[in-house]
């Protein structure tokens, strides 16, 4: 027959020892006092026949036949507490990171979030900006809101709606504005990311004008505040602007709304696709769209 183990209490005492090298701070962490400790220390030195710790006036070390017991034994009570901990503890929320370019983050993205907080209040969104396509084998990303064409590799893609862009001004420079030609009055406000949609758009009315000037900003973003504090005028799609035209802090003064050739998509891994949390995303933007 086997030996009975030692206890759990015995253990404890041995790993705590073990840990600080001397019996006040290892009795302080168990909430005993040091004799008491040292009592059990010496009654599972007698049960095992070993001698488990050498004492001298600097304190007490592991011997080499305690050194393997205590490694095993730390380990050991880790694991125990570990799975005590993910029973009692409360339920996390679920957790969705998404990667999206910062304008539309700011512009389309976070001003509909609260409803989809009030639908699905035990999912947690967080976004990352970002202008390169995430890359989903090495980034902590769960999916994505992407413009371009589709089809891209190895990820499923849901059509969101196709970017278009019109001018967009305050309404000081929109009363100034009485057809496209008087554009070449103001300031045209470009993006980086976008040098051309000023370009397409004028091209697409066969205008061939020259601004009085023309100033870019790294962002969308950007320039679409700009134009609102009446810099001059921007370029944009209009739902990306549509909180601001609805308050009356832009106006689109033209009729004239040009297609892109490219697309917003959401994308997510193909083997993440029946994950209920990014299946309740994705059916969530495609009802707001």
């Amino acid at each position: 027959m086997r030996k009975p183990l030692p206890s759990y209490n015995a253990l404890r005492a041995f790993v705590a020892v073990g840990k600080h090298g001397n019996l006040k701070d290892a009795a302080t962490e168990l909430f005993v006092t040091p004799s008491a400790l040292s009592h059990q220390i010496k009654n599972l030195e007698a049960m095992l026949d070993k001698v488990l710790f050498i004492r001298s006036k600097s304190g007490l070390s592991l011997t080499d036949d305690a050194h393997t017991l205590y490694e095993e034994l730390s380990h050991a009570f880790s694991l125990i507490q570990q799975s005590v901990h993910k029973l009692t503890q409360h339920p996390q929320h679920n957790i969705l990171n998404i990667s999206m370019l910062s304008t539309f983050a700011m512009r389309w993205f976070i001003p509909r979030l609260s409803s989809f907080q009030k639908q699905y209040p035990d999912i947690e969104v967080r976004i990352s900006t970002s202008i390169h396509e995430v890359d989903f084998a090495h980034e902590d990303m769960d999916c994505a809101i992407r413009s371009g064409h589709g089809g891209w590799q190895g990820l499923h893609a849901e059509y969101l709606f196709t970017e278009t862009f019109t001018p967009v001004c305050n309404p000081e420079i929109a009363e100034a504005l009485s057809s496209p030609q008087d554009l070449a009055k103001f300031t045209l406000l470009h993006a980086r990311l976008r040098p051309d949609d000023w370009h397409i758009w004028l091209k697409a009315l066969d205008l061939n004008m020259q601004p009085s000037h023309e100033q870019t900003f790294e962002t969308r973003n950007f320039a679409i505040q700009a134009a609102i504090d009446g810099i001059g005028i921007a370029i944009v799609d209009p739902s990306l602007v549509a909180e601001d035209i609805k308050a009356g802090r832009l106006i689109a003064p033209f009729p004239q709304t040009m297609a892109d050739k490219s697309a917003y998509y959401f994308v997510c891994p193909k083997k993440q696709i029946n994950n209920k949390a990014i299946q309740q995303l994705q059916n969530w933007l495609l009802h707001q769209i």
